[in-house]
């Protein structure tokens, strides 16, 4: 009798754990309170050549205030809405679920992007990028421009993904990095249809782009679904979304962003907890004769874990049936939750 009563006790406490992990983030009780900031950075930290620049970012804490805020980087022709797309058919909006989970939200416009500063485009490397992001970094932890937060957390996309990497192994004052949309290899195969969506901004006509350097690149009217939602269903909504906020990049960011983030492990040299998270069709990083395999999020760890320290407790998650831009997919909220769920774990609001 002792035993049944024992393992009806431990299949209780398993379901409890299970129902603990699969329960939902629970709401805020009001809407984030949001707003504008400018932050000066540098692209280089020299006494002579500093390459002064502002940073621009969009600030959104919740109504009970947080101890931690996610600094969102994004990848290559996307700026801070990529964080908070609007004009879906379904909501897609990872800051809103941040927020609501009682997180902090600092989506920034990568210098070049949206409302940042607009350099030549010859000036801009990853490391450049990780430099000011790292600048942003001190600025939410000393207060200097509104709250004043003790945890920061880097989450990137793509290319934000190596440019947050570096930030965290060059700088080392951030508290945990979630890493989307990269893996320490490539499908050289399934890299050649973004590849070729690529055109110089001067051939593109949208008014943003009219007074910028021409040798930013962005991808030709009509081809992001082929470019980063190939994988995934065609959703119209989400496809029009993406072309109608698109932005720019510089070669030299994915230069060096292929090197460090992808050819070598310069992974390694973070600290803190990381989570990776990718979706299971991303044809450039995934799959082929020589990209990563992100078919589970198990098989997603055993190829991942070797390029990362134990300090960063590496954890994986697989966005299942979508492409390269896991947050327009109809299911991006499953990657969201987790998010959310592995940031209160690992960090701490």
């Amino acid at each position: 009798m002792r035993l049944f009563w024992r393992r009806i006790g431990t299949a209780t406490a398993a379901c409890l754990v299970l129902g603990a992990l699969l329960a939902p983030v629970p709401a805020g009780a009001a809407d984030a309170t949001c707003r504008d900031l400018d932050i000066p950075v540098s692209l280089i930290e020299l006494p002579v050549l500093k390459l002064d620049q502002t940073m621009h970012g969009r600030l959104c804490v919740p109504a009970g205030g947080s101890n931690t805020v996610q600094v969102l980087v994004p990848g290559g022709s996307y700026n801070s809405s990529y964080w908070d797309i609007a004009g879906t058919s379904t909501p897609r909006s990872y800051r809103k679920v941040l927020n609501q989970a009682g997180f902090a939200t600092l989506a920034v416009d990568r210098i070049g992007t949206g409302r940042s500063s607009k350099p030549l485009s010859a000036l801009l490397t990853a490391f450049g990028q990780a430099n000011a992001v790292s600048q942003v970094v001190k600025a939410m932890k000393s207060g200097s421009h509104g709250p004043k937060f003790a945890k920061v957390v880097l989450a990137g996309h793509s290319a934000g993904t190596a440019i947050s990497i570096i930030a965290a192994a060059t700088h080392g004052n951030v508290d945990g990095v979630i890493a989307t949309g990269m893996v320490h290899k490539l499908n050289l195969l399934g890299a050649i249809p973004p590849l070729t969506t690529f055109s110089p901004v001067l051939l593109d006509g949208k008014p943003e782009f009219r007074n910028m350097d021409p040798t930013y690149l962005t991808t030709t009217k009509g081809m992001r679904y082929n470019a980063f939602h190939l994988g995934g269903p065609y959703d119209a909504s989400a496809v029009a979304a993406d072309e109608a906020t698109k932005d720019v990049f510089a070669v030299g960011e994915l230069l060096d962003a292929t090197l460090l983030g992808v050819l070598l492990p310069y992974s390694r040299k973070v600290k803190v907890p990381v989570l990776v998270a990718m979706a299971s069709n991303d044809g450039a990083a995934c799959g082929g004769l020589l990209g990563g395999d992100c078919s589970t999020a198990e098989s997603l760890m055993r190829f991942e874990g070797p390029n990362f320290a134990p300090e960063a407790k590496l954890r994986t998650f697989v966005l299942p049936n979508y492409g390269h831009a896991l947050n327009f997919a109809p299911n991006a909220h499953e990657f969201f939750r987790t998010a959310a769920r592995w940031s209160q774990e690992m960090v701490g609001r």
